[in-house]
């Protein structure tokens, strides 16, 4: 009996569905790198800003600090001229018992000290050694008794080191004075504090007699405040860098870890795809990753779906000859003539015939993606490829059948990128179909023209038969898996309802479309069928050259 399944045809790789525009590549060709780049560079940009203005600002208040210490030394020294501890009579000097006294009558703000000098660099006065003031630090708490006594020699050599290096720097500074030069500079004092010293010569008339230092220890204040200046802007930074790290969290692990939990409920076959409206929306690589799993995960269920309804088309197909053989055999023993063992000893062959051929078919089919995928594309001479298999078809043709003519313009060799293997079957498939539904003694024609109203596709291959045409309805369902239509005695089993499903796979697989459409007279009626193949063409090359 004839077959009347009309399946439809899940294509899950749509080869001429449009592509979505990827968006212009930015910082590198990453959105989302250069939003992390840009934070990490605020962030930075915070701390190198404020670091300048807070290093400006220090070395301004050291500079201010230094001009003011200056000013204070050349007033000291100028009241101590006056005071009259400089002599010039017989030889220019000082006396060093008037210098101390001025030390202790001058005031000497808190926090800095006053020392002089004499014209070989050795000290003469002190204001530490004429004040009141004890230096010195608090001792540390009592410790318990028999506790014992902890070694702090090796301390006590550094800063008996330390100390002596302090003392280098300060003769270096007092001999530099004793040129006559002013000297304004930051060191460190023999307790080891960072101090602002300013030196400056002490004179009769125009005669260098000693100097006299003057030393601020508010440098650590200083910088401590400086430090302290500096806080806002780490506290901005360290604000900048965990905001950063938040809005990856949010934009970007968040993101991931959806995707991949719904990745592995795919896995686990929870769901069959993957659909985050949310993210899909989104314009970085986050958005493009949502899409692109969506769209994979929803052609893998579509190929699972259409691979569910090709096997159960197949079980279905394989067991309508598969329950003819079998009633065939039980009859079999049953039946008492000749006559009727022949007509089942023909059913019988008759239903091998057809599960072999649609066998085939059925493995042709399944091994198709494979080989369109495997097989690169090379030039095809469509007119030398049509010529070879007419001329097959026409020294095989038996005493009956339909004849296969084939017209190509004079001069026309019309190439397409493709493989010669599965356009071949294309052709045969429709040559087979046109003779299966064309009159004995009928003709199929075979046609190939260059068309200019499709510029994408100009290439077509145009079959014609002589047959009762295709029904109006089914002139797309013919192409379905499965779909049979036997004409009025054509041999049963010759058709699986596979050629022309395979022939559109083809044909999409290459670029082009394929369609059906019924041929007409001046008086409307049907003369026959017409399908027609378009393919894309290559360039035509240089004159005498052949693909």
């Amino acid at each position: 009996m004839a077959l009347d399944i009309a399946t439809a045809k899940a294509d899950p790789l749509d080869k001429g569905a449009p592509l979505r525009p990827r968006r212009p590549a930015r910082f590198g060709g990453s959105r989302l790198g250069g939003l992390i780049l840009a934070l990490n560079l605020l962030s930075l940009l915070i701390l190198f800003v404020g670091a300048l203005l807070l290093n400006e600002w220090r070395r301004g208040l050291v500079d201010a600090r230094m001009e003011t210490l200056t000013a204070q030394a050349e007033l000291l020294s100028n009241v101590l001229s006056q005071q009259g501890i400089t002599t010039g009579e017989p030889t220019p000097g000082f006396d060093p018992v008037k210098a101390s006294q001025q030390l202790v009558d001058t005031f000497i703000p808190v926090g800095q000290r006053a020392r002089l000098f004499d014209i070989d660099g050795l000290p003469v006065a002190d204001s530490y050694a004429v004040s009141e003031r004890i230096p010195g630090e608090p001792l540390p708490p009592a410790r318990p008794a028999g506790t014992p006594t902890p070694d702090t020699s090796k301390a006590e050599a550094r800063t008996a080191r330390d100390a002596e290096t302090a003392r280098a720097a300060l003769a270096s500074e007092v001999e530099a004075a004793l040129a006559g030069q002013n000297q304004a500079q930051v060191r460190l004092s023999e307790s080891g504090d960072r101090v602002v010293s300013v030196s400056i010569p002490v004179r009769h008339v125009q005669q260098v007699l000693g100097v006299l230092t003057l030393e601020a220890g508010d440098v650590d204040e200083t910088i401590g405040a400086q430090r302290r200046a500096l806080m806002p802007f780490a506290v901005v930074a360290l604000f900048v860098s965990l905001l950063t790290a938040l809005l990856m969290h949010l934009f970007v692990a968040r993101p991931v870890m959806r995707l991949s939990a719904a990745a592995d409920e795919v896995r686990l076959q929870r769901a069959r795809a993957i659909s985050l409206p949310d993210l899909e929306g989104r314009k970085d690589e986050i958005g493009d990753l949502a899409r692109s799993l969506e769209t994979m995960t929803h052609t893998l269920s579509d190929r699972m779906d259409a691979i569910e309804a090709f096997a159960a088309d197949v079980s279905h197909e394989i067991k309508n000859p598969l329950t003819s053989i079998r009633s065939a055999l039980e009859t079999l023993p049953l039946v008492k003539t000749d006559e009727q063992r022949a007509r089942l000893t023909n059913l019988l062959q008759q239903d091998v015939r057809r599960l072999d051929r649609l066998i085939t078919d059925i493995s042709n089919a399944s091994r198709l993606d494979a080989e369109l995928a495997r097989d690169r594309p090379r030039t095809v001479d469509l007119t030398v490829l049509l010529t070879e298999i007419v001329g097959i078809y026409a020294a095989s043709r038996k005493e009956g059948e339909p004849a296969v003519v084939l017209t190509v313009p004079e001069g026309e060799h019309a190439r397409v990128a493709g493989r010669d293997g599965p356009l071949g079957q294309v052709v045969r498939n429709l040559i087979d179909n046109a003779r299966s539904f064309s009159p004995p003694g009928g003709t199929v024609r075979v046609s190939l023209i260059r068309d200019t109203i499709d510029p994408e596709r100009p290439i077509r291959v145009r079959i014609d038969d002589d047959g009762p045409g295709v029904p109006p309805e089914n002139l797309e369902t013919v192409f379905e898996r499965f779909y049979t239509s036997r004409p009025k005695g054509t041999a049963f089993g010759g058709n699986s309802g596979l050629g022309l499903s395979i022939v559109r796979q083809i044909i999409e697989a290459h670029g082009g479309r394929v369609w059906a459409e019924n041929r007409k007279d001046e008086t409307g009626a049907v003369t026959g069928a017409r399908f027609e193949a378009a393919l894309p063409a290559l360039p035509t090359p240089a004159a005498g050259r052949r693909g």
